[in-house]
């Protein structure tokens, strides 16, 4: 290894750097407040766990994305977190137990072995809200308010939200009678579209034409509401479970369009992200010119099953610095500082810690240091005129 490999990160792992950084936690602290103000409590999980807590119940691509690693102390496996969803749902489940609903909140980096959304980015911080012990659509119209409310916070514009419902393809599977192999080769298609290999492995079941038909024609059913009612032709005479998560979804996109009638929503029930853990409603956002979801979340009752609690549950998660990439906040702290001059006197002092209480920003000049004010990014000067310390500008 060479010196310049010795400073070179890992591909994927980013560091934050001024004025970025204070540009990253001023809306960190903007997003925390907005959640708290919806009655959000925050939690602060740990960054690593042993991993038969960090990936029960969160399907094998969560698997896939945690670094493991040996605990010293025991033996055990233990892994660094992913996703902050499953942790989540363990807190809800055992050290803040309700029989209510409860909402929570977190915002911290995990840690993916390959890039997955978000920007490539193995290093992203995510943040994101659940509410966990209510199974209406209240709770999802609350959700996907919130994320609106995120996106619009951080200044991104432009935002179409994608929203489907895993119920609908589960019901059509299941009518079909699908064993599990040809669910998931099926579900493997209806994400690429791939509309021949579609018919192709629905010509190997023994599900009857009708069903066939239902299922292929997923693929093709997208678009704004007025696919809804496409929707309902194409799957009238389908089972109850598939009508009950249609209507699911239509009450939701018309409760939305009330709350919210500037955005953008769109609407594919071949959209199954999170196929393995959600449940219900699923959504992603997306930006014109971005190839990539900013943010994802839906419906996953079933995660908290195995920590002995089965909760109805939804939420969402997305990357802060993904969302700071693109947003246009002014989130610009005060531009420049103060520069104090190397000096003792009690009261320069006393002014240079009033004005700190104040906010402002002052940099102390360091006896016999290189560069002046212009050097250290000061736009204003500490200067004594008639006895008193006075603020001037930078000529």
């Amino acid at each position: 290894m060479n010196i310049r490999d010795q400073w070179l990160l890992p591909a994927g792992i980013e560091e934050v750097l001024p004025p970025q950084s204070w540009r990253l936690e001023q809306v960190r602290r903007q997003v925390l407040d907005l959640y708290r103000c919806w009655g959000y409590e925050l939690v602060i999980p740990p960054f690593i766990e042993y991993l038969e807590s960090l990936l029960t119940g969160a399907g094998n691509d969560l698997d896939l994305q945690t670094f493991k690693l040996t605990d010293q102390l025991t033996g055990r496996m233990m892994g660094v977190r992913a996703d902050m969803t499953p942790q989540a749902a363990r807190i809800d489940a055992h050290p803040m137990k309700s029989d209510f609903p409860s909402r929570l909140c977190y915002l911290g980096t995990v840690l993916h072995t390959r890039p997955d959304g978000f920007a490539g980015s193995r290093s992203p911080m995510q943040v994101g809200a659940e509410l966990f012990g209510h199974a209406g659509v209240d709770s999802d119209i609350e959700i996907l308010s919130l994320v609106l409310e995120t996106l619009s916070l951080t200044g991104v514009k432009d935002v179409h939200m994608d929203l489907g419902h895993v119920g609908i393809f589960r019901g059509l599977a299941r009518d079909a009678d699908l064993d599990r192999d040809q669910e998931i080769a099926l579900f493997e298609a209806l994400q690429r579209k791939a509309v021949s290999d579609i018919d192709a492995l629905l010509g190997q079941t023994s599900a009857g034409s009708e069903q066939r038909q239902r299922l292929a024609r997923l693929a093709d059913l997208n678009g704004d509401e007025g696919m809804l009612a496409e929707a309902r032709s194409v799957l009238s005479g389908a089972g109850d479970a598939v009508i009950a998560a249609l209507d699911n979804l239509c009450e939701i996109s018309e409760a939305m369009h009330r709350r919210m009638p500037d955005n953008r929503f769109y609407y594919d029930l071949a959209e199954l992200r999170g196929y393995n853990y959600q449940t219900g409603l699923v959504f992603a956002a997306f930006v014109p010119g971005y190839g990539q979801e900013i943010a994802r979340g839906g419906r996953y009752d079933e995660i908290g099953r195995v920590f002995g609690r089965a909760r109805p549950a939804t939420g969402f998660s997305t990357d802060l610095k993904t969302l700071i990439d693109l947003g246009c906040t002014g989130a610009a702290l005060s531009g420049g500082a103060i520069y104090a001059p190397a000096d003792d006197d009690t009261d320069l002092q006393q002014v240079i810690r009033d004005l700190r209480n104040k906010g402002e920003k002052v940099v102390c000049e360091l006896s016999a240091q290189p560069g002046g004010a212009g050097d250290m990014g000061c736009d204003r000067l500490l200067v004594k005129e008639a006895g008193k310390w006075l603020v001037k500008n930078r000529e």
